[in-house]
């Protein structure tokens, strides 16, 4: 039970502690390591090889994300996130200790799978210990989570770079991983009737199997191969025709690890399509704002970073305060507001040229983050609230794959924007003001679609409503 109260001090604090340490993990270490590129590469070697630490890191995540949200449906969110921690805890070991660069990249993919599965769970734990109203406070405290994350994690893995070594990048893991363990297996307790659960290993397999295909092929078509080569063909192919036996899969299978009901609720549909486009405009500004700012107005790393991050600043900031307003209006007006900035914010970028200010880059990137806040857990929340504890896993694992999912084909396809602008020969700045603007344009057609969806989110039901068939269940801190 809870003691009503929401803060460090209350009866879940230690809980909410822990969920946020847990969330730090994967916060921090989705930038630490942008920093150390060039240390790394010194020591081990494997410049080429490179891109694959980030993309095997983001596949492994994403398409276990699905899975671990029904795991955590049918054994408890509890085993399903200290799994996770310790694959996390594994694999930084793994990393700090790789002597070269195939094995950190192997090793990427353990630490990958442990944040698939810490991410979708914590925030499922969140779901589970506060009611709606609560949630509004308990935002504020998450958002911090990845306000602090976007400054901590670059300066941290430079530091390490510079002064110790880029592997206390991966052990400083370690400790963290240890202390969120702890304090989630002493204080954050479970009650439920536990039954026999059937497995539906079938569609794991053909789930994962089929995201892995799908979205390597999204995030190397173009780089490690052509678009139009027999590699590209194929496992794009692959990847569709393993999804295409899964659906069929999962309409016969007793307890489907990804419910087809979840792709005909209007609100999840809406929400999950909202999260697509939040992925693809996170990811286009992430990779092309530095760029720009660096080879087109002539800016340092140091600038063209701190314009990109008052994106990621201004996202916890009105995250933070979003619970006032769909408290207050409701979560489609909250919605449609932010979705409204992330348009605003987006057609500002079209004035943007080769003479333009610095400043102004971060001063859009800033209202499209203000956006981002007051859209992303709005909706999440909306889509929590409108299922029972049993369904709320999937529900929650489905929103943020499919972010996931959005980033892996805004890089798809803003990089296919970018390269037919710049084309084969030499890139000057006139050819990456070029570039830059249809990927702006590109952002501006994805927030259109975004405020349009926004608008057609019917109204959540009443979160104390009862899953469908749901057993007695009680998450409790104490």
């Amino acid at each position: 039970m809870s003691d009503g109260k929401v803060g460090f001090r209350s009866e879940r604090g230690p809980v909410l502690a822990a969920v946020m340490l847990s969330t730090a993990l994967v916060a921090v270490d989705s930038t630490i390591i942008a920093t150390a590129v060039p240390s790394v590469v010194r020591d081990i070697g494997g410049f080429a090889e490179f891109p694959w630490i980030f993309s095997v890191y983001l596949l492994a995540q994403a398409v276990s994300v699905p899975v671990y949200g029904k795991l955590s449906d049918l054994f408890g969110r509890k085993p399903v996130v200290l799994w996770g921690i310790g694959l996390f805890l594994v694999g930084s070991i793994m990393c700090g200790a790789a002597w070269n660069i195939w094995l950190l990249i192997v090793f990427r993919v353990v630490q990958g799978l442990g944040a698939g599965a810490i991410q979708p769970t914590t925030i499922t734990m969140v779901g589970d210990l506060y009611s709606v109203q609560e949630r509004a406070k308990v935002q504020g405290y998450l958002a911090s989570v990845w306000g602090i994350a976007s400054v901590v994690g670059p300066t941290l893995g430079g530091v390490f770079s510079e002064y110790v070594n880029w592997r206390w990048i991966f052990f400083v893991n370690v400790p963290l991983c240890l202390l969120a363990a702890f304090m989630i297996t002493t204080r954050f307790h479970e009650r439920f009737e536990r039954v026999r659960p059937v497995i539906d290993y079938r569609g794991a397999v053909l789930l994962t199997g089929g995201l892995t295909m799908l979205i390597l092929g999204v995030l190397e078509g173009g780089q490690a191969w052509a678009w139009d080569s027999p590699a590209s063909i194929a496992i794009l192919a692959l990847g569709v025709l393993m999804l295409v036996v899964f659906w069929f899969a999962e309409r016969r299978a007793v307890q489907p690890v990804l419910p087809l009901w979840v792709f005909q609720r209007r609100l999840l549909v809406v929400s999950g399509q909202l999260a697509i486009g939040v992925g693809a405009i996170l990811l286009g500004l992430s990779s092309y704002v530095p760029t720009y700012a660096q080879d087109v107005l002539g800016t340092g790393p140091l600038v063209a970073g701190f314009a990109l991050a008052a994106l990621t600043l201004g996202w916890p900031i009105s995250a933070s305060q979003a619970g006032k307003l769909y408290l207050r209006f409701g979560f489609r007006t909250c919605a449609v507001f932010g979705t409204s900035l992330v348009l605003i914010g987006s057609a500002l970028m079209l004035t943007l040229g080769a003479h333009s200010s610095v400043f102004m880059v971060g001063l859009f990137c800033l209202v499209i983050g203000l956006g981002m806040g007051l859209t992303a857990a709005p909706t999440l929340i909306a889509a929590q609230s409108s299922v029972g504890w049993s369904e709320r896993g999937v529900v929650t694992a489905n929103n943020i794959f499919l972010r996931s999912l959005g980033s892996s084909l805004g890089v798809a396809v803003f990089g296919a924007l970018a390269n037919a602008a710049i084309g084969h020969g030499t890139v000057t700045p006139e050819h990456l003001t070029t570039a830059v603007h249809r990927i702006f344009i590109g952002i501006v057609v994805v927030a259109v679609l975004m405020v349009v969806l926004a608008s057609l989110m019917p109204k959540p039901v009443d979160e104390a409503a009862p899953a469908e068939g749901a057993k007695a269940q009680e998450t409790v801190a104490n």
